[in-house]
């Protein structure tokens, strides 16, 4: 990324931070309920480990890695990718998408920075307290490497997250109206709080090749306990890129062909 797409990236959270300082008993009411709804996602795995010592081979601290590794994405995604990609559905319905099109920048940045809203970001803070704990509790003390592989997993998740979400606008230029689509992967992502073990079958298949969602939140987990094969690490950072270049051809072919809400 160039110094001056990293300026505009700066200037974009300056304002959305200026924003939430305007609405600051706004800000911390959104941030505890975000916090609250973390809460919420433990709910479903207390019960069950009340029944059980592990689940699929997962014992509650190892559990914990997962969940903390899923609050951790969900915080990234509903502060930062999914009120901008969002936001740019509503333009490309109202015609409004064409002034972005004028702009001297790469619009798929322009989208993708748009719209911060940084109170989801609590998710993130949850989530790393989750992951200390649950990490502190499994009797397993990391090593550097797993550490290093864990980083870097979280950011083929991120990627695989945003690759997801720029596919759903890039439909958004044929069907105008993806709504309903973009709530339904809300929701088919709130799978991702269970271990990689619990799929079996057909969902196993879809939840790791077609919406990875066990290699966002499984993998980093795994790597951090040392379970993690090579050939599985690998296989998710470059099915990271696959997603980013399949996002990236479909994008642009999308606005290559736009014709404007006017005409």
């Amino acid at each position: 990324m160039s110094v001056r797409y990293l300026r505009l990236l700066r200037l974009q959270l300056r304002t959305a931070l200026l924003l939430a300082l305007q609405y600051r008993l706004d800000f911390l009411v959104k941030a505890l309920l975000s916090l609250a709804w973390v809460s919420v996602a433990l709910v479903p795995l207390v019960v069950l480990f009340h029944q059980r010592d592990d689940i699929a081979g997962w014992r509650w601290p190892e559990a914990l890695l997962v969940v903390g590794f899923f609050s951790l994405l969900k915080g990234v995604l509903d502060g930062a990718i999914r009120p901008s990609l969002q936001e740019v559905v509503e333009r490309i319905r109202t015609g409004a998408f064409d002034f972005l099109l004028l702009k001297p920048a790469d619009a798929q940045f322009l989208v993708s920075t748009a719209r911060f809203e940084l109170w989801n970001f609590a998710d993130c803070c949850a989530g790393l307290t989750l992951i200390g704990y649950g990490l502190a509790h499994s009797g397993h003390r990391p090593t550097l490497g797993g550490v290093l592989l864990a980083l870097a997993l979280v950011g083929a998740s991120l990627l695989i997250l945003y690759s997801i979400w720029i596919i759903v606008v890039g439909l958004a230029f044929v069907a105008v109206k993806v709504d309903n689509l973009t709530y339904l992967f809300g929701s088919i992502y709130e799978a991702a709080r269970w271990p990689a073990s619990v799929f079996r079958g057909v969902l196993a298949f879809i939840f790791t090749f077609v919406i990875p969602l066990v290699v966002m939140t499984s993998f980093p987990a795994l790597a951090l306990l040392d379970r993690l094969g090579s050939r599985q690490a690998l296989g998710a950072v470059v099915g990271a890129f696959v997603f980013a270049a399949f996002a990236r051809a479909l994008w642009q072919r999308s606005v290559r062909f736009y014709t404007s809400a006017g005409g």
